[in-house]
């Protein structure tokens, strides 16, 4: 059971480190604020790194990736292009990727309470992106 957790929980937080780094990048361009733009650019490079750990411990366990839900994926990218098309500031990219955060917590949260019987490593690793996420919606407040 515990193995079997962990390899949920590390797909699930590989599939939200995916979705962190794809949601940026569709707006990464569109920022005109330069200190924006670097916290943007940070953030996704905590993501990705945090991404290629992930990736190695599924490795370990010879479990495959998981990308994120294409469902999901295409919502956001529906949600971003049609906002982004009334009003393309850098106040509606902090309120997307803020918006982005907060769902990213909330179900990382939920996968956390499922996958209880995970590894300490998997279950640090989602925290982890947790604490990015929860800093990052912190950070953006002062653009919204």
């Amino acid at each position: 059971m515990e193995t079997t957790d962990t390899i949920k929980l590390l797909k699930e937080c590989d599939a939200g480190t995916k979705m962190a780094v794809s949601s940026i990048d569709e707006v990464l361009e569109s920022i005109s604020n330069s200190q924006l733009k670097q916290l943007l650019q940070e953030s996704k490079n905590h993501h990705e790194k945090l991404e290629n750990e992930i990736c190695a411990q599924l490795d370990k366990y010879g479990a495959g990736q998981k990308d994120p839900n294409p469902i999901a994926k295409g919502m956001s990218w529906m949600k971003t292009n049609m906002k982004m098309s009334m009003d393309n500031s850098d106040t509606t990219v902090a309120d997307l990727i803020t918006d982005g955060c907060n769902m990213g917590v909330k179900t990382l949260n939920k996968y956390l309470n499922q996958y209880e019987a995970a590894d300490h490593t998997s279950k640090d690793i989602c925290n982890r992106l947790i604490s990015i996420e929860e800093t990052l919606c912190k950070d953006l407040k002062q653009y919204l």
